[in-house]
């Protein structure tokens, strides 16, 4: 029998967590934050604060008391990307489960990085497995990754495979037919793993209810052209914003940067995380065109040299 238990992230944004029990195995897909709850506790979105059951009490962290009859039963934890909606909480709540942390390479990356930088201790296994692989996690269970397009990248969905049939956790995607980063989607796979007999399907539903179709990020690049390249900004210090983990979004505004003949800083602990993890799969290089300035103390020093030099011309 499979059994699904919704941890978090079901009647909100953020603190992502499902738990399929089947047979007397458990497999928990994502542990995440919920940011805003987070960043209004610690007046941060560094991952630095380690009291947990704090964060479970001001609904920063899942509340995994909902599953702690099957703590024992855990055999795998598996984030889906590399959002902290998702992945965020794994840090924390990992260590309370005698399990490995199962995930795409990007997602890794930036899952040792958060490790790293924050120096924490963290017991569990992290293993890697390719944007499109398998993994034999039991007897009766595999687990199947399918790659799929969002805005950050190596994000999967996840096909577990059991005696019961095929339970899908497909949360946070969409079908862009033309990616400026990574593999269009492999419909032809995903109907394939589709006949081979669906138990269960977890799907996001954001803005389901609206009637329109998210346009490719390839129509995101073109509009950002048009900003960077047909305003008028000579004499001007240009600031663009976007979340760390848009690796694709970056990698534009580097090349339209370039374009325009200006030095270009990335500003940020967390961008800085999500960048050098890029540079660590091979999927994006950034160093050798961009100047990163990780610190907060840097961050303010460098911002007073910019507009310093910026009164001098």
């Amino acid at each position: 029998m499979v059994e699904i238990c919704t941890v978090g992230g079901f009647d909100e944004v953020g603190r992502n967590c499902t738990a399929v029990k089947v047979g007397e195995e458990v497999v928990i897909f994502d542990i995440g934050l919920h940011l805003e709850n987070y960043i209004r506790y610690t007046d941060d979105e560094d991952l630095v604060v380690w009291d947990t059951r704090e964060l479970i009490k001001v609904q920063a962290l899942p509340d995994i008391s909902a599953i702690e009859d099957w703590k024992e039963k855990v055999v795998a934890i598996v984030p889906t990307h590399a959002h902290l909606d998702h992945l965020g909480g794994v840090p924390f709540l990992a260590n309370r489960f005698n399990a490995p942390v199962i995930c795409s390479p990007y997602t890794a990356q930036v899952l040792s990085r958060i490790v790293k930088d924050d120096k924490r201790v963290f017991r569990s296994q992290i293993k890697v497995l390719n944007c499109n692989g398998t993994y034999k996690i039991s007897n009766n269970l595999k687990l199947e990754f399918f790659e799929i397009t969002h805005s950050t990248p190596h994000t999967v969905m996840a096909f577990l495979h059991t005696p019961e049939g095929i339970v899908v956790y497909a949360n946070d995607f969409k079908f862009d037919l033309y990616p400026t980063l990574g593999k269009k989607p492999d419909f032809e796979r995903l109907k394939k793993l589709g006949e081979k007999g669906i138990h269960c399907l977890v799907v996001d539903s954001t803005y389901a209810g609206s009637p329109i179709k998210m346009p490719s990020e390839s129509v995101a690049k073109q509009l950002l052209k048009d900003v960077m390249l047909g305003t008028d900004s000579r004499k001007k210090a240009v600031v663009v914003t976007t979340f760390s983990s848009h690796i694709a979004r970056l990698r534009s505004i580097v090349e339209f940067g370039k374009k325009m003949g200006r030095k270009i800083v990335f500003m940020g602990r967390s961008l800085s995380k999500y960048v050098y993890a890029a540079e660590d799969c091979g999927i994006a290089y950034f160093s050798k065109d961009v100047e990163i300035v990780k610190y907060r103390s840097q961050v303010k020093k460098r911002m007073r040299k910019i507009m310093k030099e910026g009164k001098s011309k």
